[in-house]
């Protein structure tokens, strides 16, 4: 599961866009096989006055944190790649209107990862395929 929280001054972000991002986010995840249903994305406003680079009101300054649970990148060209499309995906958003903004990546360990009370199955096997393909967070109902 691929959670993406941005952090930014209230008002930056349509509903509207919100909705693109997420949707232009989702569809990176599900071009490598992930069910649609892992991808999470969650947009947190906060005032104007809440948001400081070097003890410096920062107003039009977006923070993406985003944390990798079901799969890990196996290289630094992998890594760069998703940086580059998760950047793509926002990039008209914060980039095109002149915002400031900064994204990382956290990978944490499968084994502490449930959805619905459930440990995910594993890895491209039959029961994770069934999941891609009916993109249902309970199998086997």
């Amino acid at each position: 599961m691929p959670l993406h929280r941005f952090y930014y001054a209230k008002g930056l972000f349509s509903a509207q866009d919100k909705q693109e991002i997420a949707e232009r986010i989702t569809k990176i995840y599900t071009g490598y096989d992930l069910p649609a249903f892992y991808v999470d994305v969650i947009f947190i406003e906060v005032s104007e006055d809440s948001i400081f680079i070097s003890g410096k009101p920062a107003p039009k300054f977006v923070r993406v944190v985003s944390q990798h649970l079901a799969r890990t990148m196996a290289s630094y060209e992998v890594k760069q790649a998703v940086l580059d499309q998760l950047e793509a995906a926002f990039g008209p958003y914060v980039k095109d209107r002149g915002l400031d903004w900064e994204i990382h990546i956290e990978e944490h360990e499968r084994e502490l990862w449930r959805t619905q009370g459930i440990n995910p199955p594993m890895p491209n096997t039959d029961a994770e395929k069934l999941w891609v393909k009916e993109n249902r967070a309970i199998p086997f109902e």
